[in-house]
C-alpha cells in the first residue's frame, strides 16, 4: 500500500497567480508540477483552493502538472455580482487553462461540493478536454438524486443560501461561528481540519462581498438544473470515465454512485472510510491513492 506524506506540504513550492478571464473578473490560481497530464482540483463552499494542499505535492510526485484555482468569488479570485451557474463557471476555467495557461491536453477533471458541479459541467461543455471526472460528495442538480436530497433537513443550509440579501444579514459579522459550525456538523474526525485550515477559510469568507459571492452559487441551482438537464438532452451522457466519490458518513455519500450513473455511462464508485464531507482533509492518503489508480494509464 503506497504511503503519502500529506501533513507537511510546503506551499511555498506552489505556483500562484491571477488570470484576465473577462473584464470584471480574475481567477486566482495555483499550479504545481511540469508533468504531461494535467489534474484540476475545483474546490467546494466554504472553501478555497487550500482544501488541496495535503493532495497536490503527492500528486506532482506522481508525474502530474497540478493546478488548483479559485473559482469566481472564492478566496482570491474576484467576486463578480453575476456568472455563478455552473455552466459560466465552468467557462471561466476553460479560458483558464486554455488562453492562460495553454493547456492543449484532455485534463482529469476533480471537483468536491460545489466544484463537483462545476467539474460536471466542464466535462458536458468541453467533452473533448475532458479525459476523467471525478465527483465528490454533493448533490449535481437536474438529478433526480438532488431532488431528493434538496428536501432533507440535514441540506438546511440549500434553503438558506438561497434567501438573497436574508442570508448575508444574518452572517455579516459572524463568519467564524457560522464557519465553525458549517464545517462541524459535517465532518467525521474535528481534528482533520487544523486551526490553520480553518482561519483560511474564515479570512477567505470574512472578505467583503465573499459571503455574498458564496451564496450566489447556490443560488444558481434551479439554472443549474435547466443547464444540465438540457446539455443531457442534447449530448447524451457523458462517456469518460467517471470517479464517484463520497464519504462514509456523508448525507450524500452513498447516494453519488448512483447520482452519476443518471448523467454518465462509466462510473466507478468509491466510499472513503474515516470520513464526512471533507474528504480531502480527512483522509487525503485514501483519496490519493484512489485518484491515482483512477487516472492511471495502462
Amino acid at each position: 500500500m503506497s504511503t503519502f506524506h500529506v501533513d507537511q506540504q510546503d506551499s511555498s513550492a506552489f505556483t500562484h497567480g491571477m488570470a484576465d478571464i473577462e473584464p470584471g473578473l480574475r481567477l486566482h490560481y495555483v499550479t504545481a508540477g511540469h508533468g504531461d497530464r494535467t489534474i484540476v482540483l475545483v474546490h467546494g463552499f466554504p472553501q478555497t483552493w487550500w482544501e488541496w494542499h495535503r493532495v497536490i505535492q503527492p500528486l506532482v510526485d506522481a508525474g502530474y502538472r497540478v493546478v488548483a484555482p479559485d473559482y469566481r468569488g472564492a478566496g482570491h479570485s474576484f467576486r463578480p455580482v453575476a456568472g455563478y451557474d455552473k455552466w459560466t463557471m465552468a467557462g471561466d476555467l476553460h479560458r483558464l487553462l486554455h488562453e492562460h495557461l495553454g493547456v492543449r491536453e484532455p485534463v482529469v477533471m476533480v471537483g468536491h461540493d460545489i466544484g463537483l458541479m462545476v467539474a460536471y459541467a466542464y466535462a458536458q461543455r468541453f467533452r473533448d478536454d475532458v479525459s476523467h471526472l471525478v465527483t465528490m460528495d454533493a448533490p449535481l442538480p437536474g438529478t433526480a438524486v438532488f431532488d431528493r436530497l434538496r428536501s432533507d433537513p440535514r441540506v438546511w443550509h440549500f434553503a438558506f443560501h438561497g434567501a438573497r440579501d436574508v442570508a448575508e444579514m444574518l452572517v455579516a459579522g459572524r463568519e467564524r461561528q457560522y464557519l465553525q459550525t458549517f464545517f462541524g456538523v459535517r465532518n467525521s474526525d474535528p481534528s482533520a481540519l487544523s486551526d490553520r485550515d480553518f482561519d483560511t477559510y474564515v479570512a477567505a469568507y470574512s472578505a467583503p462581498g465573499a459571503m455574498r459571492a458564496g451564496f450566489e452559487v447556490y443560488r444558481a441551482f434551479d439554472q443549474d438544473a435547466a443547464d444540465n438537464r438540457a446539455a443531457l438532452a442534447r449530448n447524451g451522457k457523458l462517456t469518460v470515465p467517471v470517479l464517484a466519490v463520497g464519504g462514509a458518513m456523508s448525507t450524500s455519500g452513498a447516494l453519488i454512485e448512483e447520482m452519476m450513473l443518471e448523467v454518465a455511462e462509466q462510473v466507478t464508485g468509491l466510499i472513503v472510510a474515516g470520513t464526512a464531507h471533507w474528504i480531502a482533509e480527512e483522509n487525503p492518503e485514501a483519496f490519493i491513492a484512489a485518484l491515482l489508480r483512477f487516472v492511471a494509464v495502462d
